[in-house]
């Protein structure tokens, strides 16, 4: 007997509200997708630490940061997550903390966010203490293994590499659902 191709689930219904709610409050576009499609490798996490010049310099950052295999075990907690693109970075960081709050607040106590890039809360992180504004500070997804092209490319977002500041850029943040 032939195997039927298997489908992926719709999520929920009532998690559709996040993606109106992510563009009304800025993004570009946002979609829920399955968390298993949120992907995680270890190569992720070394070009965090020989590719960028503030390893070391943010709590949210390597080796600070959960590692990628941390990273996919709470992953493997949720069934859901609300992918989200963005063209400006600047905002990203607050945008996630916010909504995060909004979903979490809705009855979703498993909510947990990722942004982009270092954090910039203060000028002079508190490394290797208690981050001072734990509130509000996340670690951006690659710094927690999060392989960024791969989840936006299987969520059909466009991404690509930048050669130049002329180059378009595309900025994602996450939030694990439940």
């Amino acid at each position: 007997m032939p195997k039927r191709a298997s489908r992926k689930p719709r999520p929920p219904k009532e998690l559709a509200k996040w993606v109106e709610r992510a563009v009304e409050l800025g993004a570009t576009d946002a979609k829920i997708i399955p968390a298993n499609e949120v992907y995680t490798a270890a190569w992720v996490r070394l070009k965090c630490q020989f590719g960028c010049g503030g390893y070391g310099d943010k709590l949210t950052c390597p080796p600070y940061s959960p590692t990628p295999e941390q990273t996919a075990q709470v992953i493997a907690c949720y069934d859901w997550a609300l992918l989200t693109h963005m063209d400006e970075w600047r905002e990203l960081r607050d945008f996630v903390v916010d909504l995060e709050r909004e979903v979490f607040l809705d009855g979703n106590y498993k909510a947990l966010g990722f942004s982009a890039g270092g954090c910039t809360i203060c000028k002079e992180c508190n490394v290797p203490g208690p981050c001072r504004h734990g509130d509000r500070a996340r670690p951006s997804m690659e710094a927690a293994g999060i392989d960024v092209f791969a989840t936006a490319r299987k969520a059909g977002f466009p991404i690509e590499v930048v050669m130049d500041y002329d180059c378009r850029q595309n900025y994602y943040g996450l939030i694990l659902i439940r």
